[in-house]
């Protein structure tokens, strides 16, 4: 039993970890933001569909009411991985992942328009100190800034990533995570595909090895380690574990890309990170 519950601990950490490293990836890959999704979505469709095939996991969409669920959650995924991306551009990747991190809470706030639950005053609360670590993390208010560019992006990407998540939890819980994730990112493929004809791809033959890293171990490996961990513990659990990703992303960024966080980063991402883990504690009661 002991060795079962470490195994599953550490799987769900090496998931957090291989998550992570889209910070510095994104960051790292020199190229049009759009392309990097691209690959990333095609070489992830790839490695997902052998997964499925080897797994023998249903492929089939079930109801036809379900196909415009699907393809709102993958435009929807799309749009959370650019903004995101963006969000490293124009910044760094602490406070790209940071203000991404802000997702637990926006679902929080914008749960009872999905589904039938009752608004708690509290969230009200938990809004007011995310948007207090926000602004903590900006050192000046403007939107000349590049650092609060990215701040911005990183917050329009969590709410992309909040209203997908809202968006399969109440149409498609029936489906196989995986499965999921696969047609996702043939959605993602297809939205994109017309960005290889006008943007430069010059580039592309030196990024090749760390777009592969990019598809294989962050998206395919590390988002099917932490689906398979939901399966031995609960979503509270899981979010706690997962709010590791920006400390471990931020210290892969110090190791590969030499960044340094700022005291404003540390803590106004505390701020961010100590209300999320209060609102998963909560959920567990």
């Amino acid at each position: 039993m002991q060795n079962n519950y470490i195994k599953n601990i550490s799987g769900l950490l090496l998931a957090t970890l291989f998550i992570s490293t889209s910070g510095v990836l994104g960051k790292y890959i020199a190229l049009p933001t759009e392309i990097i999704i691209w690959f990333r979505a095609v070489l992830a469709m790839v490695f997902l569909f052998i997964f499925c095939k080897y797994k023998k996991i249903d492929l089939a969409i079930k109801s036809s009411k379900d196909y415009k669920t699907f393809l709102i959650s993958g435009v929807l995924m799309a749009a959370h991985w650019i903004t995101y991306f963006y969000a490293l551009k124009f910044s760094n990747v602490a406070l790209g992942i940071l203000s991404l991190y802000t997702f637990p809470i926006i679902i929080a706030l914008l749960e009872p328009l999905f589904v039938k639950v009752k608004f708690d005053p509290i969230y009200i609360l938990f809004g007011v100190l995310v948007l207090s670590g926000l602004y903590i993390l900006a050192p000046e208010f403007s939107l000349e800034s590049s650092q609060v560019k990215g701040i911005l992006f990183g917050v329009l990407s969590a709410f992309c990533y909040a209203v997908r998540i809202l968006i399969l939890k109440q149409h498609v819980a029936k489906y196989n995570g995986t499965m999921l994730m696969l047609y996702q990112t043939v959605i993602v493929t297809i939205v994109l595909l017309p960005t290889l004809y006008f943007m430069d791809v010059s580039n592309l033959q030196s990024q090749l090895p760390y777009l592969f890293l990019l598809a294989f171990l962050t998206t395919a490996v590390g988002h099917s380690l932490l689906l398979h961990s939901l399966k031995h513990f609960s979503a509270a659990t899981t979010s706690i574990i997962s709010s590791l990703q920006p400390l471990f992303g931020i210290v892969l960024a110090f190791l590969f890309l030499q960044e340094i966080p700022s005291i404003n980063t540390f803590w106004g991402g505390s701020l961010i990170l100590i209300t999320v883990v209060i609102e998963s504690l909560r959920s567990k009661k």
